[in-house]
């Protein structure tokens, strides 16, 4: 078992000017970063928020990036954003934290040192279990842990290598440990939902054990510790997995719609629904990023009159169910299934859109229709293109979900069409800025949608 060794913090204060060591190293490395925000506008200026000294050798880091702001026609972007570091710093790096390795800082209070990603380091990741086992105060930042969990020590950490906007550490296939990279003020949904969740008992959502928040320069959440189900496949993984073999996938489906529909009559209890949804002001949001992502993408240009139909057949359309807390980014990659159950993790929400508006009630029809969309991807990713896998896939979703709601989706035409439209939109968006070999998939279905009437 590692040594335990009890971290003494220090603030900035006692660490003057960081970035006259940092700055250059962080400009050139952060826009590399998976889960780097601002890859489309370039960084104008770092500046940091925060820095504390978590255990000797390893910095704890909020850093504000500013970027030139673009204005768009849906509004113009925040002229920058905050993330989350946790940089290590040795004379002499080891040769298995070669990839990490950040730079050498030449001048300032850490010239000589090397500067690297402690979260690949071993030692930097077995310290901030140990902080989070016992929970207490580290300059602005604050450990917390739900007094009934008991979280073992010397657990051995594994950095998850997955695309992700954020960091993950599996601890001993027990625990996993999610540091949020953009940090915005606020409690994120991801602490907020499953600690609700699993205060009412719902055992499809990991219930957090430990987390830990910052006070400075604004309150919020930094991480969260949750149970780890190693034996658990995620959905993304599994449909793959079917699609290879040639096999139906509809039971799996239906089983799923059926624990969404169980995971948001919790939400419901958990958060009081705020009644009926308001679908004028929500289709005005939707033509409001339509035509900010044709501004960015003008391959959308020639569908933009098809789509604000969509639009406009939802602001005249019944209310439909309540708007209530939900998932907000729900897709395959965002369930588990262990043994027969299906689980639902990641309740951060879109991580681009503000947090306020992430923790916002919405209709329930949104996570339908981010599922639905999440079968159309897996079904692109072989060719032939299989869309009658896809189609009785969500088919079978919307059965299942309707058999545990009470209400189906499909009922809900408009509805659908416009969050299913809506998520679309975002998903071209993000192609195009991340992933431009994937950009067919949602052009796909824009080109659908735009003239789907029925």
């Amino acid at each position: 078992m590692p040594k335990t060794i009890t971290p003494r913090p220090r603030t900035a204060t006692v660490l003057d000017g960081p970035l006259d060591s940092l700055g250059g190293l962080l400009r050139e490395w952060l826009p590399r970063q998976r889960w780097f925000a601002g890859k489309d506008r370039p960084v104008t200026e770092l500046s940091v928020l925060s820095v504390t000294e978590l255990f000797p050798g390893c910095l704890h880091l909020l850093v504000h990036a500013s970027h030139v702001p673009v204005p768009t026609p849906g509004g113009t972007p925040p002229p920058g954003d905050c993330y989350q570091l946790l940089l290590g710093l040795r004379p002499h790096l080891a040769p298995r934290l070669e990839r990490a390795f950040i730079g050498r800082a030449v001048d300032g209070p850490l010239a000589g040192l090397a500067v690297y990603d402690a979260l690949h380091d071993p030692r930097s990741a077995h310290l901030l279990l140990e902080r989070l086992r016992h929970p207490g105060t580290a300059g602005p930042l604050r450990f917390e842990a739900d007094p009934a969990a008991r979280v073992p020590g010397g657990l051995p950490p594994r950095l998850l290598d997955a695309e992700q906007s954020n960091s993950s550490i599996v601890y001993g296939d027990a625990y996993i440990l999610k540091l949020f990279r953009r940090i915005q003020p606020g409690v994120n949904p991801d602490l907020e939902v499953p600690a609700a969740l699993a205060a009412l008992g719902c055992a499809r959502v990991p219930a957090p054990v430990a987390w830990f928040t910052t006070a400075d320069p604004r309150p919020a959440t930094l991480g969260v510790l949750q149970p780890f189900l190693p034996d658990a496949t995620d959905g993304w993984s599994l449909a793959l997995g079917a699609l290879a073999a040639g096999d139906d996938f509809t039971a799996e489906a239906r089983a799923l719609g059926r624990a969404m529909a169980e995971v948001h009559l919790a939400l419901a209890e958990a958060f009081p629904p705020a009644g009926p949804g308001e679908n004028g002001r929500t289709a005005e949001a939707m033509r409001a990023r339509l035509d900010a992502a044709a501004h960015a993408v003008p391959g959308l240009l020639p569908f933009v009159p098809g789509l604000r139909a969509a639009f406009a057949a939802l602001a005249t359309c019944d209310t439909g169910p309540p708007a209530q807390r939900v998932h907000g980014d729900l897709h395959l990659g965002q369930v588990l299934r262990a043994g027969r159950d299906w689980f639902v993790i990641d309740f951060e929400g879109e991580p681009s859109r503000p947090l306020a508006e992430r923790r916002t009630p919405q209709s329930p029809v949104r996570d339908v229709a981010g599922m639905l969309r999440s079968f159309d991807y897996a079904a692109r990713q072989r060719r032939p293109w299989r869309p009658e896998w896809a189609r009785r896939c969500r088919e079978a979703f919307c059965a299942g979900y309707a058999a545990r709601a009470g209400w189906d989706p499909r009922k809900k035409h408009a509805l659908l069409r416009a969050h299913e439209t809506d998520r679309a939109v975002y998903e071209v968006l993000y192609e195009a800025r991340h992933r431009p070999d994937w950009l067919p998939v949602p052009m796909a279905a824009i080109k659908r949608l735009a003239v789907w009437g029925g």
